[in-house]
């Protein structure tokens, strides 16, 4: 049975910090109880953990540093994210590295569901696309767990990014060198449609994921053998030039495909790009439109390190990293929500500037706005606070 919850009582209230955040805080009774390890009571609750990552990223802080500062210094901050009593500079990054990831992850993975379903699906024909890729992270030399080369070190975030409405999906983290293959099974479910470059290119696991009724749509390297099953007719004006069933790799490499694949190769730009994929309900043009649209996960990973900050790192341990890397991501899933319920757009960094703007505001104003605000949006929600 959830426990109670009281959301915000707080003094100073920005309605538009609150109505990006209203989303967590119809998840936050079913989350899992944080609890302390000893008889020490919890400087930082999980509420107040999960704010201040949300701030964190969400007002482009640099540093840990930075960000107690705001929160020690900034009316704002200071009333709504940082806990009643403050925070100090050892307790926060104590919380950091050793709290909440089993919260967070409960979050992320209920934000996803809420986003997906209030997301427009923007290629429904095309079926459910996920993209997946790898993105390094710069390490530090004391981060000794993440492996990478001589000299340095760096983590590695395997993303699963849903190509229909714009939004992470599953996430997992490793040192620099991990191999990114074997998160594709981990990160498709059946049913759904796999996006990934040439780097994921394996014959065996094309193999696997037919048999587990996964599908996929890769790019492979053009000089891969491939033995000739079956032609497809190509029509003259189309991108595509060849499309094929065949057999990839060679039997004296010992790996070839025991499954045949379909080939689909086409030319934009002078550049040639050979895809193996199982789907064989679609067209040879709407494979090549699939994997143009794996070029969304990259745009991803450019917009969400540089407007987001989610590599400045505040963390060092493993478990840390981790915990920071979800708050960046329960970061965008916000924005994506709060954008598209208020302005029907994906999110934008102009939208973000915007929001920031609005909270900052929303604190000079005084008066009963606030608290009708938040009485509405909270009846909605079934949630009683006294504010």
């Amino acid at each position: 049975m959830p426990r109670s919850f009281k959301p915000y009582q707080k003094k100073h209230f920005a309605p538009s910090f609150y109505q990006l955040y209203l989303p967590v805080i119809k998840i936050l009774p079913e989350t899992p109880v944080l609890e302390s390890r000893g008889d020490k009571p919890l400087q930082m609750t999980f509420e107040d953990q999960l704010k201040a990552l949300i701030f964190f990223h969400l007002e482009e802080h640099n540093s840990g540093r930075h960000l107690i500062q705001v929160l020690k210094e900034d009316d704002f901050a200071r009333n709504n994210i940082a806990p009643e009593d403050g925070i100090e500079k050892s307790s926060f990054f104590e919380a950091i590295n050793s709290r909440g990831l089993e919260q967070l992850e409960f979050v992320f993975k209920k934000l996803s569901c809420e986003a997906s379903n209030i997301l427009p699906n923007q290629h429904p024909e095309l079926g459910e696309l996920i993209a997946f890729d790898g993105s390094l992270i710069d390490a530090v030399l004391s981060m000794t767990w993440a492996d990478y080369r001589k000299g340095s070190k760096k983590a590695k975030v395997h993303i699963g990014f849903d190509l229909n409405r714009g939004i992470p999906r599953k996430i997992f983290l490793t040192d620099g060198n991990g191999a990114e293959r074997p998160f594709v099974n981990k990160i498709l479910s059946p049913g759904q449609t796999g996006v990934g470059d040439r780097g994921y290119q394996e014959h065996a696991l094309f193999d696997l994921l037919q048999a587990e009724g996964k599908s996929f749509v890769i790019r492979i390297k053009a000089g891969t053998t491939k033995k000739l099953i079956k032609e497809h007719e190509v029509h003259p004006d189309s991108i595509v030039f060849y499309d094929s069933e065949v057999l990839l790799g060679t039997v004296e490499n010992n790996n070839q495909t025991k499954k045949s694949v379909r080939l689909v190769g086409y030319r934009v730009n002078g550049v040639n790009y050979w895809i193996a994929t199982d789907r064989r309900d679609l067209t040879a043009e709407q494979i090549a439109q699939i994997y143009k649209l794996r070029w969304n996960i990259e745009i991803f990973f450019a917009w969400w390190k540089r407007h987001l900050r989610v590599y400045h790192l505040i963390a060092r341990s493993e478990y840390g990293l981790m915990v920071q890397i979800l708050g960046g991501l329960i970061t965008y899933l916000l924005l994506a929500i709060y954008c598209h319920k208020n302005h029907n757009e994906p999110v934008s960094i102009k939208r973000v500037r915007e929001l920031r703007i609005q909270i900052q505001n929303e604190l000079r104003d005084s008066g009963s706005s606030t608290d009708s605000f938040i009485f509405k949006e909270q009846k909605g929600c079934r949630l009683h606070a006294r504010i």
